[in-house]
């Protein structure tokens, strides 16, 4: 269950924009974006960012100076990439730019099966033996500390190219050109590793990016959506620009791939980049193939793109297919051991499993237990991790504080990988359970941000079309989320083999529908009748000539839902389970007594049967009082007496109420006696 966040934005900022010429809907979109001026607002939507001078950037007149000396003296550069999407598109942008301007280069990507991310000696000793002087990596480098003093001692030169958050030290080498060192100065902090490669081509031809922007464009957005870094700035112009330049791409590589994977004569936004075509390349470097997706993209006849194109779409294919397995697995162990999910932090190990797709499967374990999480993969007594967190937890950071169990670290504070041997597993999770714990009094819960409350009257069509200044929609400015409060569902049907779907709602009287995409029946423990609120995405489709708007459901629960009790009493539950003490500001509403315990039976068995799961079945009885730790307990409380069972079924959990004759005496319970005890 996610945190639904609702913005409230200045109601003066949002007239003043309406004032100045902007729609109701998209002046309130604006400002709930932070945008406070008209002139702001009006450069956002007119496009009219310029991209920073790239020798803003610290050592970036060092790099340009050595990689120059290196072309004019005929020195081999080696551009060490990396095998995601992002490291992909840097390499081949660094490296045609190169190649173009008279230089000796080659590339390496890492193997991320043997090698891992990042530099490793083992690969300097293979690029040293090819004669390279001059070693320029993108996409990584900044935490390679040991391994670039290792390159030097054998007398190359480094020049770092990066985005990732440094450490306390610099790689002591040529240049270490990163918008986030801790010395530099005010730039625009959020480029992806493309985004700084592309930089440092605009250096090297002392441009701002104007000029470089029409050969390198496509390449730059591809990187850029597919690294999810912030689509505003200059991130924003050059994803702008991409975007058309993707269009009508002059890459046969890309050109292939857009037909491969049904986008060729579609209009792309950065949903379709980002959800169907950076999979692709990413999928190649996931299974070891990161190569291939380089050398698509560096391609220059038709046929061979369109084969190695194929063949990237079926690394697709297979990419999905093994992440299904893990989750499998994922879910098997979860069930088998149940008090996992109590912990501030999952972590999971697994033998067999492909470590270029855990990374995805770990995002997948978040979004559905709200919890940050570490999946390892184990293989010759070496474990492989990769994690992803939720908003307002910084993983890295919490790793960072394991450092000395780990053989190597990195990432974002949403995002990391790391390794360690498996001999130091246990350790480490008890280490990093202790970390979470000196970091966050309570685990921050995963948020659904939502702009705004409509009616069915106010989103139309119409607006949405205006709504599209506001493009290309990606993290920071995301695709619109309305609010559509108090809505009776009248209808369920399902769509596509019971995968999915359509509800018909109605909003004080007027009908519409909805549809509910990865929501099988099954899963589904809404009824007709009931009065739910939903969080959807708008957008507008084409049937049969006609423009139609399309309501698409990302979230939903019954009206008038007190998620503060869901969530604070989560946190004081998971505590209780843990052995922990209560946090002391809510432990009176936290912890059933008798007469709570007979209210919630009272409840259950007015109510009946019923399938769903625990949070849903909280939403019914949940009280402003009475928290989610409140209920579980005293649901417990009833089952160990013989009041009540749960079972676990296809569609769910199972709950009901057992009738019995005699009185019982609650204060048998063992948790009962356990609760007297702390309360004292």
């Amino acid at each position: 269950m996610k945190r639904w966040e609702l913005a409230a934005p200045s109601l003066e900022t949002v007239s003043l924009f309406c004032e100045n010429g902007l729609s109701p809907l998209t002046a309130y979109l604006a400002t709930v974006r932070g945008m406070e001026t008209v002139e702001e607002v009006h450069r956002f939507l007119e496009g009219k960012e310029d991209l920073s001078d790239p020798f803003l950037l610290l050592d970036m007149d060092k790099a340009v100076k050595r990689i120059q000396k290196a072309i004019e003296e005929g020195e081999r550069i080696c551009i060490y990439g990396d095998y995601d999407c992002d490291g992909i598109t840097a390499t081949a942008l660094v490296y045609t730019h190169l190649q173009n301007i008279g230089a000796d280069v080659f590339f390496y990507i890492p193997d991320r099966d043997q090698e891992g991310y990042g530099m490793n000696p083992k690969a300097v000793d293979a690029i040293a033996g090819q004669g390279a002087s001059l070693i320029v990596t993108v996409d990584n480098g900044i935490s390679a500390i040991e391994e670039i003093a290792y390159a030097v001692g054998l007398g190359l030169d480094v020049v770092v190219t990066d985005h990732h958050q440094p450490r306390e030290q610099l790689p002591v080498c040529t240049a270490v050109v990163n918008p986030h060192r801790k010395d530099q100065r005010e730039v625009f902090r959020d480029l992806a590793g493309v985004g700084v490669a592309f930089k440092l081509v605009c250096a090297l031809e002392e441009d701002d990016g104007g000029e470089m922007l029409e050969y390198y464009a496509d390449l730059v957005a591809l990187g850029t959506i597919a690294d999810v870094v912030p689509l505003l700035g200059e991130n924003r112009l050059m994803v702008q620009r991409g975007l058309k330049s993707l269009q009508h791409t002059q890459n046969p590589g890309l050109e292939a791939l857009l037909s491969a994977s049904g986008l060729k004569e579609k209009a792309l936004d950065a949903r379709s980049v980002g959800f169907i075509l950076a999979p692709r390349i990413n999928a190649a470097g996931r299974l070891g193939q990161a190569e291939k997706a380089l050398e698509l993209l560096l391609s220059e006849e038709e046929e061979s793109a369109a084969v190695l194109a194929e063949e990237l779409c079926g690394y697709n294919q297979k990419r999905q297919a093994l992440e299904a397995a893990v989750l499998k697995d994922v879910a098997a162990f979860i069930g088998k051991n149940p008090s996992l999910l109590h912990q501030r932090i999952l972590l999971i190990a697994g033998k067999g499993w492909h470590p270029g797709v855990i990374g995805v499967v770990c995002a997948k374990v978040v979004e559905k237990f709200g919890k940050p999480c570490i999946l390892f993969c184990e293989e010759d007594g070496q474990l492989r991790g990769s994690g992803r967190s939720v908003d307002g937890f910084d993983l890295i950071g919490c790793i960072s504080r394991c450092r000395d169990f780990l053989q190597q670290y990195g990432g974002h504070p949403a995002a990391a990988g790391l390794t360690l041997k498996a001999e130091y597993y246990q350790e480490f999770c008890i280490q990093i359970q202790q970390a979470a714990a000196q970091m966050a009094k309570y685990m921050p819960a995963p948020v659904l941000h939502i702009d705004k409350s409509v009616t069915v009257q106010e989103v139309t069509v119409l607006a949405l079309k205006d709504l599209q200044k506001l493009e290309p929609f990606g993290s920071r400015n995301d695709l619109p989320v309305f609010l559509y409060e108090r809505c009776r569902i009248e209808g369920i049907y399902m769509m596509g083999a019971g995968k999915h779907l359509r509800l018909r709602l109605s909003q004080d009287g007027q009908s519409f529908y909805a549809v509910y995409f990865h929501m099988p029946p099954e899963n589904f423990y809404y009824q007709i009748g009931e009065t739910v609120d939903i969080a959807a995405n708008c957008e507008i489709n084409l049937y049969q000539n006609k423009e139609q708007l399309s309501v698409k459901i990302k979230d939903i629960r019954l009206s008038g839902f007190c998620q503060d009790s869901y969530f604070i009493g989560r946190e004081q539950y998971d505590r209780f389970n843990r052995s922990e003490p209560f946090l002391e500001d809510s432990v009176s509403d936290s912890v059933p007594d008798r007469a709570s315990i007979g209210r919630l039976y009272r409840k259950l068995r007015s109510h009946g049967p019923f399938y769903g799961d625990y949070g849903s079945l909280f939403m019914r009885f949940s009280t402003k009082k009475e928290n989610y730790c409140c209920f579980r307990l005293g649901m417990e409380i009833l089952m160990e007496r013989g009041l009540f069972q749960v079972k676990r079924e296809r569609k769910g959990f199972s709950f009901s109420v057992i009738e019995v004759k005699q009185k019982v005496d609650l204060e048998q319970s063992p948790i009962m006696q356990k609760l007297h005890l702390i309360k004292g």
